[in-house]
């Protein structure tokens, strides 16, 4: 089911409704806890199953042995055997992601190397919905239960819901045990406060997806189609134009999930912080898809050592972190070279110890008790150091979008000849899409330093609910054709 679409926009109220009527039901707190757990797990596998019921079986095989490791864990009777616990789960869990995702891929690799047919081993079986997503979501469970960062919990119901709950299910954020765990162990009171700024939240990730994000996809997708004939600007500006329709498909789809999970009492973590306005690649990273960033920091960066190890060592670190970002995204070469892109231009700022040197917002200063201004306008320097920030992320993307090595380099070849000094190539819709991008950095850049850009209780009743329907409004009537989110597929 689409955050997008007509089937959950009957959905989600009814949820909401039947959810909050057992929260406020005449029974003990500790049975309508246990209610709307379960509530929130039937939901989730329905809003999950509405895509392909059979993989139900497959996510709920997940949660029960993540579960069941996280007891064995607990109970384990050394350090020995409470690492070898985690250390099954985490291989169970990763193999069951490996062979929905990377098995066709390494074999038919494989087949071409050693040119040899390999037709009759391949699974070719669809790669369940966001099955990295809560992949990482179960493992982050165990390994943090044997840190003993947090406590086995026995409530299966509860467990379930924490790896199933629906806003954040097959495209995150990827959450952490140790938050939104004890959120399904602690009874929840609905806030009208909470609820309402969560509505707002949804709207501007629906006006993300369907206003900015889907309009920029019918350029973009017309001009990769026939990308050899077209000219270098052409293709310069649907990379451009891909650049923030990735950005508003994926974080438009977060700002719903986690606009949604307010309106149950649940807080899930911010992924997305403005990460277009970064003045290098390393605050670029911290501002990207945050919660996987961190995730491989917190499990994978800083187990190897992180940056505190020689040089030598911190080299093998970022690449490894990098490129196993980029294998996550999918099984093709494109994703490893968007990794290996990334990694490089990430290690310079590591190594001389510059990549936490960018830790404020952009075009702020600190008055004289210590309290962050900002201005209305960057300086020039942070306007050159975003710019060409930028334009490193636009050539990434062009790797990232293409469908091998060869296409993305001549697709930058070509992008880059003497033609990119022509006219673009203009088709219907385009002088829209730009506006409503440029509307959308726009707002994101007065309100960067909010949790979202909808976040304007201090602004007139009659302005704000002004705004509400003009957005609305733009969103029914110049919505782009309706699109899945690209991050579904990964």
């Amino acid at each position: 089911m689409l955050f997008n679409s007509i089937e959950f926009a009957f959905f989600l109220p009814l949820v909401f409704l039947i959810y909050w009527a057992i929260g406020y039901a005449h029974i003990s707190d500790t049975l309508k806890l246990r209610l709307q757990n379960a509530f929130v797990v039937i939901a989730s596998y329905v809003f999950y199953g509405w895509w392909n019921w059979r993989f139900l079986l497959l996510i709920a095989f997940t949660s029960f042995c993540s579960w069941g490791s996280g007891l064995l864990i607990g109970k384990a009777s050394s350090p020995h055997k409470a690492k070898a616990w985690m250390v099954t789960n985490i291989v169970l869990n990763l193999g069951i992601l490996a062979l929905f995702k990377y098995y066709d891929f390494f074999v038919s690799e494989f087949g071409q190397l050693f040119g040899i047919s390999t037709d009759s081993l391949l699974l070719k079986i669809i790669l369940p919905v966001g099955i990295s997503f809560y992949t990482f979501q179960a493992l982050s469970y165990s390994i943090d239960v044997y840190r003993k960062k947090i406590e086995p919990t026995r409530d299966i119901i509860a467990f379930f819901a924490f790896i199933s709950f629906f806003p954040q299910l097959v495209a995150g954020p990827i959450e952490r045990a140790t938050n939104l765990l004890p959120q399904f162990l602690t009874n929840r009171r609905f806030s009208y406060d909470q609820a309402t700024d969560g509505m707002r939240q949804i709207l501007w990730g629906l006006f993300k997806k369907i206003v900015v994000a889907d309009n920029c996809a019918t350029y973009v997708d017309q001009v990769w189609a026939t990308y050899p004939t077209q000219t270098g600007s052409t293709l310069l500006l649907a990379a451009i134009l891909f650049t923030f329709q990735i950005y508003g498909d994926f974080s438009g789809y977060s700002d719903i999930a986690i606009g949604t999970a307010k309106l149950f009492g649940i807080k899930l973590m911010r992924n997305f912080n403005n990460p277009y306005f970064s003045r290098d690649i390393a605050e670029f990273w911290r501002r990207w898809h945050i919660s996987l960033t961190t995730w491989f920091r917190d499990y994978v960066y800083i187990p190897l050592g992180g940056s505190r190890v020689p040089k030598g060592k911190i080299v093998r670190n970022t690449f490894v972190i990098f490129l196993l970002s980029g294998f996550w995204h999918g099984a093709n070469w494109t994703f490893i070279a968007w990794g290996t892109y990334h990694a490089l231009l990430f290690l310079p700022l590591i190594l001389l110890g510059k990549n936490r040197k960018y830790t404020n917002q952009v075009a702020s200063y600190t008055d004289s008790n210590g309290n962050e201004h900002l201005r209305l306008l960057p300086t020039l320097k942070e306007s050159l150091q975003i710019l060409f920030t930028f334009a490193l992320v636009v050539l990434g993307w062009i790797i990232f979008r293409a469908q091998s090595i060869a296409e993305a380099w001549n697709y930058i070849v070509q992008g880059f000849s003497l033609s990119i000094f022509s006219m673009p190539m203009v088709i219907g819709g385009l002088k829209r899409t730009l506006f409503f991008t440029s509307i959308l950095m726009l707002v994101e850049w007065l309100n960067r330093s909010k949790e979202h850009s909808l976040e304007i209780r201090q602004i007139p009743t009659i302005i704000r609910y002004t705004l509400y329907y003009i957005l609305i409004l733009c969103i029914l009537e110049f919505g782009g054709s309706s699109q899945s989110f690209i991050y579904f597929q990964f």
